[in-house]
This record gives structure tokens, sequence and C-alpha cells, in this order.
């Protein structure tokens, strides 16, 4: 029988591996031996998340910006909405990566290997679960592999979001600090919804995003000439000071949930359940998911997977999706309505995963009935499948 390098091994150290890290290191002895295995050899400053805080955000501290205020709109309307007892939250990728290894430097029992590219997927070798790298192999008796799997595919989700954005520096003063534009939507289009995103950081700095909702995922290149028009709309024709970009793409599923026959090895993160299906928002769900799997681990139970969504909210989810992906000139106005016409606060309970019944069905109000009878029977046969 091999010997065992560590009670557990976590494949990825990106935000879901490296917030369970960080809560296995807080229960100082009481944490599992554990290895986390990061490709990258250094980190860097390759991605934002964002969210709503009640309060309760594990790194709410490390935010960068928040909000009280967000603008909705497209070509000819525009509002604004309340989010003041739940301010929006901008967290860089490098502060987050930065204080959880710092978390993790400081433990005995969990360690950050960066620099290690494991060879495929994990595999029964006796009692113990082989992890092969480049440097050599590595067993454990539990895995959670949190790497982002294949490539992203038309057919891999019912849809997918694309984003690319840049942090930019005008020579003007051109954005508003104090309001971001959550959707800025383009005219409505037949293939796929399109909107711009605008979280300004002061007056002549703001983080620019192209988003795309639509059937195949799409890579920068594609989104390029959409970045460079939103920029230049709000900086005028002067050259911008480009400081950063990023580039994502997020399942808005349901994707099919990995079926994990045995429990001392399974997948979570982003592609694995990680992400609101409907949104995209993951950060808050991740951290919720490291919590409760960190206290899992340290009572001796096997690794908990990203729990399934209630019923209601994935028959929710599943609705709408059918709905944008049949009649994607219609999501512009079908957000907008929402968001002008439901309460605020229960529309950021519903995307950030604290909706109540009283919730969905003011939202269910709020959104065109027309519209979503037509989709009901597409939507009740995927459910179904």
């Amino acid at each position: 029988m091999p010997p065992s390098n560590a009670d557990l091994i976590i494949l990825g150290g990106g935000c879901a591996g490296l917030s369970l890290a960080a809560r296995l290191a807080a229960l100082g002895d009481a944490a599992p031996r554990t290895l986390v295995l990061e490709r990258r050899a250094a980190y860097a400053d390759d991605r934002t998340w964002c969210f709503w805080d009640d309060g309760t955000a594990p790194a709410a501290h490390l935010a960068r910006h928040r909000w009280t205020r967000m603008a909705l709109g497209g070509p000819s309307h525009r509002f604004t909405i309340d989010c003041g007892a739940t301010p929006y939250h901008m967290l860089q990728a490098l502060p987050f990566y930065q204080d959880a290894a710092a978390a993790v430097g400081r433990s005995r029992r969990v360690s950050l290997l960066p620099g290690t590219d494991v060879q495929g997927a994990p595999r029964r070798d006796g009692a113990h679960w082989r992890i092969d790298t480049a440097a050599g192999p590595l067993h454990a008796a539990q895995v959670i592999d949190t790497r982002p799997g294949p490539p992203p595919a038309a057919g891999g989700a019912m849809l997918w979001q694309s984003f690319h954005g840049r942090e930019v520096l005008c020579g003007h003063d051109a954005f508003d600090p104090a309001l971001p534009e959550l959707m800025h939507f383009a005219p409505p289009n037949a293939s796929a919804v399109h909107f711009t995103y605008v979280l300004p950081l002061s007056a002549r700095r703001a983080l620019v995003e192209a988003t795309v909702f639509g059937a195949a995922p799409l890579g920068p290149g594609a989104l390029a000439a959409e970045l460079d028009a939103a920029i230049a709309q709000r900086c005028g024709p002067t050259p911008v000071q480009v400081l950063r970009s990023e580039h994502g793409i997020l399942p808005m599923g349901p994707p099919p949930r990995p079926s994990d026959a045995d429990p001392t090895c399974i997948r979570a993160g982003l592609m694995a359940g990680g992400a609101r299906p409907s949104t995209g928002y993951a950060f808050q769900r991740i951290q919720r998911w490291a919590g409760a799997c960190a206290t899992a681990l340290a009572a001796g139970r096997p690794p908990l997977a990203h729990p399934a969504d209630s019923r209601l909210v994935n028959a929710m989810d599943r609705l709408l999706l059918t709905v944008l992906r049949a009649r994607p000139d219609a999501g512009p106005g079908l957000f907008l309505s929402l968001f002008e016409h439901a309460d605020t606060a229960r529309i950021i309970r519903f995307l950030s995963d604290r909706g109540t019944p009283a919730d969905y069905a003011a939202i269910v109000a709020a959104l065109p009935k027309l519209l979503f009878l037509r989709q009901l029977p597409g939507a009740l046969l995927r459910g179904l499948r």
C-alpha cells in the first residue's frame, strides 16, 4: 500500500479551492492534513467577484469598492435602484488569493503547493487516491477536484455567460464613482442578450465589461469590438490606459451535476454547482459551501459537494433560461421590467440564494406573463430530462 501524503488533496487553488483551504486553516489542529495543488506558479489579478453583502459575507473586508445605488437601462431608458441595505461589493482576485494563501501559510495542517501540474484524473491506488503530478505521484484518503474541467462548448449548458473586461484609466472625468451600471443593454438581438457592465472606481477609472448571454461560449476575441465600443462610448475618442483585463465564461445551466459514486472523491467549484445557474453569481455561494464542507471534514465526515438548489429555485431558473434561449430579443425588456417593478430587496435575496417564497411570488408577478406561459411547456420538458 502506498504511503498517504495527506488526509485530503484539493485539486485547484482558485476561488473554491482556496476558500476551502482558508476555512480548514482556521480550524487549527482540527483540520485534516491537506495539500492544495495549484497549477499556477504565482497568482495574478485575473478576475473580479461581486456580491451584495447583508453583513455576513466572510470576505467583505477585502472589497475594493462598495456601492449603495446601481443603474440599469438601455439605449433609450435608464433608472437607478437603491441597494443601501445590502451594498454591492467588488472584490478583486489578487487580494483574495493573497489573504487566503497567507491564512494557509500560517497553518500547520494545510499546505499550498503552487506550480504543481496535475496530470489526469484521480484514480484509486489501494485504500488511497493517487494524484499524478509532473513531480511524481501523491496519495490521500480524500480528494476534492475544483479544476474547471473541459473547455466550455455549445450544448454544455442551457446558456453561457461570456464576458470580457478591461480596467481603464481615462484622461478626463468619464464615470460617476457612486453609480455602477449593473446592466446597460444593447438593442434587442435575435441570437443573444448583450449588455455592458461598468464598475466605476473613480471619475476616471472603471472596470468596463462586455457581457453576452447566449447558446455558444465566446472568447475574448469575439467580444473585443463590443468592449472597444463600450469604452469609447464612455471615455470618448481619446486613448485610454488599460490597467488590466479579464475574461470568463460561466455556465447558465443547470449543467449536469457530477455523479460522485465515491463520496471520498468529489467535484466542486464553478463548473460543478458553484455558480447560480440563472445569473452566474458564485462568490457567496462558494463561501457558504466552503464553510459547510470544512465543518464536515473537521467532524470526520466525507467532503460535501455543492448542495442542490430547491425544486422551486430550479424551476424558476429553468423557466427563465428557457425564455432567454428561445427569445433572447426579449431579454433586455425582461430584466428591466423585473428590476423596475419588483422590490429591489426581494430581487437581491433571489440573486443571492436567500429568496423566500414571497420573494419568488413577487418576482413572478413583475415578469411578462404571456412570454413565460408560452415557454412553460419547454421548461417542464427540460426539467423531466
